[in-house]
């Protein structure tokens, strides 16, 4: 029977059922959660970064330095810290053997009690990278005693590098960039294999994605730099690709929780890069992530390298300005991570969600009206404070289109250029006072027009439609006005 015959019970399990559907992983995909402050570029010229944080409570960064001689460690309470924190050397260029050149990639990994760093080392006149592991004992890595635990043992003595730990359902994985034997026309695919210890492989590994696509073969035909992120009952793989120039990008791989990870199959890649180059924010080349959490604990933040000119004289690599950024990883409907586009220098953006249209956002568009889908991008903005009109007022400055502003013209919104001088009357047209939410005087912000008291922004409609209009005690109008920051 799918109902019992007890009539006083089916009220109880028509709740329950309902309660099951709400609590279903379809409704819980979209994560919201406050917006993160942070100041691009965080750290310059230091590449291939890695953030993570301890259960001390101190975020701890590495990366790759330009001289490529040297590990060091970074520590601070707060990510914007680690701009500004002192910098250890824990480990220096050999003279001769493994270790004696190139120092790529490390990655800081806490386990079982103990340090691993993770780290690509070179061997003196020779072309000779693999990976590498050292172990440091200590509750602080920057005071750490550090031992050499040595090369990875994989299925081929082949370049190895870009070594990355995760763990899932209580194993231990680890996954790198290596050359196949058989594919000496391409420079790296992603393998994965179970742990046995921090340093040891389960052998053999599993080719888990190759350079295919048009994308991952600009310049280098490459798979690098592979991070993770669980949310959803998911595990989201990023990788670099290409030339480590302006072409260098990220893709993405996906697999259930619950699947078999080193069956290939378990595995599916985006067809499209999912973090590129964009001439319009200025970022060119942005990869080899990792991937860390805010300090509240409710965002999930991705940490890259990238440039700020798309043009370099001679190999990339001798190129020292690779800088360290950070930005808010956002979620889609679907319950898979959407990067976005790498915002510009400075403040990160947010994004206004409505209170009316819980799934609606203000976007960015050109005209009066928005048309089409909206993308991340065009619901990125940068509150510039104080705004064009000075004082208490704040700007929004689109991310997508830096310099382009929101403005009132009538009851109307659009995004127009503000120029290095603009009019007194676009910057008053630009700003607006920031109060608490009408309709969640808690949570909310309402945005009230400078010099036009009682005229708020009001969105119309989920298509995003904004107008300039007065609010009364309705509470709809309230509602219209109402937006929550992420």
């Amino acid at each position: 029977m799918l109902w019992p015959s007890t009539p006083k019970l089916r009220p109880l399990l028509v709740f329950l059922s309902f309660l099951l559907l709400l609590l279903s992983p379809s409704t819980l995909a979209v994560t919201h959660s406050p917006p993160v402050s942070y100041t691009n570029t965080l750290i310059p010229q230091r590449a291939d970064p890695h953030i993570s944080k301890h259960t001390d409570g101190y975020y701890y960064f590495t990366a790759t330095v330009p001289a490529y001689d040297s590990i060091i460690i970074r520590r601070s309470p707060t990510i914007q810290g680690l701009s500004s924190a002192p910098e250890t050397t824990i480990w220096r260029r050999k003279s001769s053997g493994i270790g004696s050149n190139q120092i790529w990639a490390p990655e800081l990994h806490h386990i079982d009690g103990k340090w691993y760093m993770y780290v690509a080392l070179g061997v003196a006149n020779e072309w000779r990278i693999r990976a590498f592991v050292l172990e440091g004992v200590g509750a602080n890595p920057q005071t750490a005693t550090w031992t050499e635990k040595g090369l990875i043992n994989t299925d081929w003595d082949t370049f190895s590098l870009d070594a990355h730990h995760f763990q899932v359902n209580g194993t231990r994985y680890l996954v790198w960039a290596q050359q196949e034997p058989t594919r000496t026309d391409e420079n790296s695919s992603l393998l994965l294999a179970k742990l046995l210890n921090p340093w040891t492989i389960q052998r053999p590994a599993t080719v888990i994605s190759r350079p295919l696509l048009s994308w991952e073969r600009v310049g280098y035909k490459v798979n690098e730099g592979p991070a993770t992120l669980q949310k959803n009952g998911k595990i989201f793989l990023t990788y670099s690709a290409s030339a480590t120039d302006s072409n260098y990008c990220m893709g993405l791989l996906t697999a259930s929780v619950d699947a078999d990870l080193l069956d290939p199959a378990s595995w599916s890649k985006a067809p499209l890069p999912v973090f590129q180059s964009n001439g319009l924010t200025g970022q060119y080349g942005p990869g080899h992530n990792s991937f860390t959490v805010s300090e509240d604990g409710l965002s999930d933040v991705l940490v890259f390298h990238d440039r700020g000119y798309p043009n370099i004289t001679g190999d990339p690599l001798n190129d020292p300005n690779r800088r360290t950024r950070v930005q808010k990883v956002y979620w889609k409907v679907d319950g898979t991570p959407d990067l976005g586009i790498p915002v510009p220098d400075g403040v990160t953006p947010v994004r206004l969600r409505s209170f009316s249209f819980p799934e609606s956002y203000v976007r960015d568009y050109t005209g009066t009206s928005p048309s089409g889908a909206a993308t991340l991008a065009d619901t990125l903005f940068r509150v510039v404070s104080p705004g064009l009109a000075g004082g208490n007022t704040v700007s929004l400055e689109s991310a997508s289109r830096p310099g382009m502003y929101m403005r009132r013209s009538g009851t109307q919104i659009r995004f127009d250029a503000g120029n290095d001088s603009p009019s007194a009357s676009f910057t008053k047209e630009a700003s607006w006072m920031r109060k608490e939410g009408l309709a969640d005087a808690k949570n909310g912000v309402s945005l009230e027009a400078a010099g036009a008291t009682g005229q708020y922004l009001r969105v119309t409609g989920s298509e995003g439609g904004l107008v300039v209009a007065a609010v009364g005690g309705d509470s709809t109008q309230k509602g219209q006005a109402t937006f929550y920051l992420e």
